[in-house]
């Protein structure tokens, strides 16, 4: 992004680590289109949050920071295939719980009533497989879903979607973010909406702590990770509960915050598997 004003980040806490370990850092927009890619060694995507207004201008950069000889982290196939929540499908066939989910092309009012039946519940959610920090995101019952036919038709006319049901534990239990760099879990944090809201991102008011994940929920991280074709440098899993048991909303590859003033020792978790990360990039 051109500027991170109004949002908040961690990733200034890796600078000393990396420092203490003979690299320096440098923070640059994905829009500058004045950026020399290979005068780096390295480039870690981290906060490009407004690739959403324009996806195909992002994949483009990021085809170019390929095409340069410089390690690009994550893996490039890797992000442009987690830019598109359908992703989710691909970890479902490979044995990662995630939530119940109907994929829609253009916007049907039938088709999407009739998901309350199909997931038996009062509530559903719908939102772009193509977003970012909850935006355009939709919680209706049958009542509201009524009454929103038109801002609904407006936002998904030739828009990619998809309808999930409402997950009501993320008000009581919340919503648990796992990390892992280098396929490994470092630290986790547990994230639940302010009253009255059902997002928990703290631009929308959420309230964050860090938190000790249970065997169920490591397992499901864990089963992410094995999953995934490549082991990326970094990962998050976003977990809820859904009638008990723990399954993925998102396993976040390409700008995922870190929430890095969690845990003390996260920081230098990232570096330790940064550094060997890039020599696997820079084996002959």
């Amino acid at each position: 992004m051109d500027s991170l004003d109004g949002f908040q980040t961690s990733d200034h806490l890796l600078v000393p680590p990396l420092a203490a370990a003979g690299w320096r850092v440098t923070e640059v927009s994905w829009r500058d289109r004045r950026v020399d890619w290979a005068q780096f060694d390295a480039v870690v995507v981290r906060t490009p949050w407004d690739y959403v207004q324009d996806v195909a201008a992002f994949i483009a950069v990021l085809d170019a920071i390929d095409r340069a000889p410089v390690a690009l982290a994550n893996d490039h196939a890797q992000m442009v295939w987690n830019l598109d929540k359908k992703y989710l499908r691909d970890l479902a066939a490979r044995g990662v719980p995630i939530v119940p989910t109907i994929w829609a092309g253009t916007y049907d009012a039938a088709h999407t009533a009739r998901a309350f039946s199909q997931f038996g519940t009062d509530e559903i959610v719908i939102k772009p497989v193509v977003a970012a920090g909850a935006v355009d995101t939709f919680r209706l019952d049958r009542a509201s879903l009524a009454r929103n036919q038109g801002s609904l038709a407006k936002t998904f006319a030739d828009r990619r979607h998809m309808i999930q049901p409402f997950v009501d534990t993320i008000i009581t239990s919340g919503e648990f973010s796992l990390f892992y760099f280098g396929g490994r879990y470092s630290h986790a944090i547990r994230k639940v909406p302010k009253p009255g809201d059902f997002r928990v991102q703290e631009e929308h008011g959420g309230n964050l702590s860090a938190f000790t994940p249970d065997p169920a929920l490591r397992a499901v991280g864990d089963a992410a990770m094995k999953a995934l074709d490549v082991t990326p440098l970094y990962a998050r899993v976003d977990l809820v509960l859904w009638h008990g048991a723990p399954v993925s909303m998102e396993c976040e590859l390409v700008e995922p915050s870190l929430y890095l003033e969690f845990d003390t020792a996260a920081p230098q978790r990232f570096v330790t598997a940064f550094l060997g990360w890039y020599a696997a990039q820079t084996k002959d």
